[in-house]
């Protein structure tokens, strides 16, 4: 089966597997166990295994839950599901156990993959009469039915900042196309092997990484969890020629002490930044310290990841922008659910092939989230003359001070133009005179002296007195997400 780049791919995971499996070159690196697997191994596994998911009677569309970090178990669990034909339903390890709890409830799952390291985790998580799977209980098999595009193939939650989780839905039509917009954008060829630190469960290592891979018929170099300390040796060692993170990694990074040798810098064609906006001053400082450019981009769980990206060298990448639509239509919408002008803010729609099916159980938010074919996504922005997108905020995170918008992310720019500032979120505090006042968040490197009031100073300086916070709080390290998009919405409460 090859990858089109004009057109969605066609077809099911499964009958992209088995294209892949008559090829037979590697699929999967484990730097972490100097392991591997390739296209044909994973497929023999994961068939074998769905044919015995198939033996214990579990329907196609219907959930088998996956809680497991990433690694090799993780990864052929995820195929085997999706092979079968059922709906792989991704347990977001970081969520904590009243939403895992929820999420597995939610689901209907009647089985579940469990890692041997989460098993203690769930013990109270799990509804009564979920079964764990074991390689007994897969012993007995049966032939698989055949399987159509329009099948449920993935269920993941949304982190529930501000209600209970929505459970997404994608078929395998959706999923597959999430993976061939990035195939798309970033030039993906069966000589590319991009690197996976981001987890599985989260929507951007599973569509971008494990998908993109998939369609384009390159391989993966995927570790546990995310190393500042490590990376660039495992980059080496799993010898990638591209990786996704999101902007608190790549802070990390710039100020981690360690640099990437030749090999692996001249080796690198990119790096990809999504999940949050990245700073336009971080996103320099790293380009100009690695030599690797960093390609900007936005997606949602609901988009099976990716609706926007910046082109790759040497099209024009605008720093700032998560970039232009590649393969799905991105538009901005007025608030009486108009097409906006250039430069003109509104809310951020998009239509296309990787869009999700539904909500989960939950067909008013489901109809609450389209305005025809067109997703809205919450997101704020204008696109300018060119057509990039430009994101000013969400809708839920704007600070409404005396009556007047203020969007953190301008707070944020101003205090990661700071060399010594690794993480930054500003945010609301109710305020009795003007309703919410500004506050902001921050995280330093060891060592450095900056004080609140410099912070402060700074921003007077930059924004006014009216959009700088009143108050700057310094931690260690601010609250995220599995994707590691910092919480924005948590600081308030925690502060």
């Amino acid at each position: 089966m090859m990858f089109e780049v004009e057109t969605p791919p066609e077809g099911t995971v499964r009958d992209w597997l088995d294209a892949r499996a008559k090829e037979d070159s590697i699929a999967f690196v484990f730097p972490e166990t100097a392991d591997h697997l390739s296209w044909r191994e994973l497929r023999n596994i994961a068939r074998k295994m769905a044919q015995g998911l198939a033996a214990l009677g579990i329907q196609q569309g219907e959930s088998v839950a996956i809680v497991h970090p990433n690694g090799r178990e993780g990864v052929l669990a995820l195929y085997a599901t999706l092979y079968g034909g059922f709906r792989a339903t991704m347990i977001n390890l970081a969520a904590g156990p009243d939403a895992i709890g929820y999420a597995l409830d939610h689901c209907g799952a009647q089985f579940a993959f469990v890692h041997d390291s989460q098993k203690e985790a769930i013990k109270g998580a799990t509804p009564s009469g979920m079964k764990l799977l074991t390689d007994d209980l897969l012993s007995n098999t049966m032939e698989l039915e055949p399987l159509t595009p329009d099948r449920h193939a993935l269920l993941m939650y949304t982190s529930g900042t501000t209600g209970r989780p929505k459970g997404v839905v994608h078929t395998h039509a959706s999923l597959l196309a999430g993976g061939w917009t990035a195939a798309v954008a970033h030039e993906l060829t069966p000589a590319d092997r991009g690197f996976c630190v981001l987890p599985i469960y989260h929507i951007n290592g599973l569509c971008v990484t494990v998908m993109g891979a998939l369609v384009s018929g390159g391989s993966l170099s995927m570790v546990s969890r995310f190393s500042a300390s490590k990376f660039w040796e495992q980059s080496a060692w799993g010898e990638v020629t591209w990786f996704s993170v999101v902007p608190t990694i790549i802070s990390h990074l710039l100020h981690n002490g360690k640099n990437p040798d030749k090999a692996t810098k001249a080796r690198l064609r990119f790096g990809r930044s999504a999940s949050s906006a990245l700073a336009v001053e971080t996103q320099n400082a790293f380009e100009e310290r690695f030599g690797v450019p960093i390609i900007e981009t936005m997606g949602l769980t609901e988009t099976a990841a990716q609706i926007l990206s910046n082109p790759l060298p040497p099209g024009v990448r605008k720093i700032g922008s998560p970039g232009i639509g590649f393969g799905n239509e991105v538009c901005i919408l007025t608030a009486d659910r108009q097409p906006a002008a250039s430069m003109v803010e509104g809310e951020i729609a998009v239509c296309g092939p990787n869009v999700m099916k539904e909500y989960l159980h939950n067909p008013g938010a489901t109809e609450d989230a389209f305005f025809g074919d067109w997703l809205c996504t919450g997101d704020l922005g204008h696109r300018d003359e060119d057509g990039y997108i430009f994101v000013t905020g969400r809708l839920k995170e704007l600070i409404i001070k005396g009556g007047e918008n203020i969007a953190p992310r301008e707070v944020d720019e101003v205090l990661y133009s700071q060399p010594e500032i690794i993480e930054a979120a500003a945010f609301a505090r109710p305020c009795k005179n003007y309703g919410e006042r500004v506050e902001a968040a921050v995280a330093i490197t060891d060592g450095a002296d900056l004080t609140e009031q410099d912070l402060i100073q700074l921003c007077i300086e930059r924004l006014g007195q009216f959009k700088s916070p009143d108050r700057v709080h310094f931690m260690s390290e601010l609250p995220k997400g599995p994707s590691g998009k910092i919480q924005r919405l948590k600081l308030a409460e925690l502060l």
